[in-house]
């Protein structure tokens, strides 16, 4: 009988899988808290680990003397406001990095080569957007390795080195992991709710969050897929130069 117990115990060990496998650490919803004045947010002390890892949110060397911006955009499909976003980009001659699925790599490739064409990072936002928190670091890998494989199929050149969590969420093993596969986890300091096509704030309401909150070094949040993005970037752009921002790629932070 003891022996018999023994075999059920094993069988059962082999069958589970090792918990050491499992992210740990706890999870954390991403978002910054404002400063007034148009300063940089600071990271907050719960947060202070992330000094130990390949992450940004914002580019702390710049300065009001020598302001930047950085725009990205978590893409996961096109609605049409891609392509326009795109056109914004190319006659503004602003950078951007696309943080992108495999649903637009899959249907939309051409766009995410133009991306590349034009001098924009293409970036990695896992395959299917999990809640990254709650997965192994088996699946974690592969998601990020699926859409390595991805923009090497569709576009025949390496995805940028950068990697963004899904909804915000996150853990510090997740920061780990992603270090390791050799990407720095970028997070961001200004965001607005962009995202619900259903529900779009006007363009007046989403100008006035966005200016009102832009500050040197800003990392910003906004989706491609936004009837309202499209209709005020060219004019944020134009604002935002002519208050002296100047528009740089993620490859120029130093972490």
């Amino acid at each position: 009988m003891l022996k018999k117990m023994l075999i059920i115990f094993l069988i059962a060990g082999l069958s589970m899988p090792s918990l050491a496998c499992f992210a740990t650490s706890d999870a954390f919803d991403w978002y910054p808290k404002r400063n007034k004045d148009h300063t940089q947010p600071i990271l907050e002390k719960h947060l202070s680990f992330l000094k130990q890892y390949k992450s940004i949110y914002v580019d702390k060397q710049s300065t009001p003397d020598q302001p930047a911006l950085y725009l990205t955009f978590d893409v996961g499909y096109e609605n049409g406001n891609v392509e326009k976003i795109l056109n914004i980009l190319k006659e503004e001659n602003v950078p951007a990095a696309f943080f992108v699925l495999a649903h637009i790599a899959h249907e939309n490739a051409h766009l995410l080569k133009r991306m590349q064409e034009e001098g924009h990072l293409v970036c990695n936002h896992t395959a299917k957007h999990k809640d990254m928190s709650k997965v192994s670091k088996e699946e974690f890998t592969r998601e990020i390795k699926r859409m390595e494989e991805l923009i090497k199929e569709t576009t025949a050149q390496s995805i940028a080195p950068y990697y963004r969590p899904p909804m915000g969420r996150f853990n510090e093993d997740n920061l780990k992991w992603a270090e390791e596969l050799g990407y720095t986890t970028v997070f961001w300091s200004i965001c607005y709710a962009d995202w619900d096509n259903q529900n779009q704030p006007s363009p007046e309401k989403a100008k006035k969050i966005l200016l009102d909150n832009t500050h040197p070094g800003a990392i910003i949040l906004l989706h491609p897929t936004s009837a309202t993005n499209a209709t005020i970037l060219k004019e944020l752009i134009q604002t935002w130069r002519a208050q002296g921002y100047q528009f740089a790629s993620l490859d120029h932070i130093k972490i």
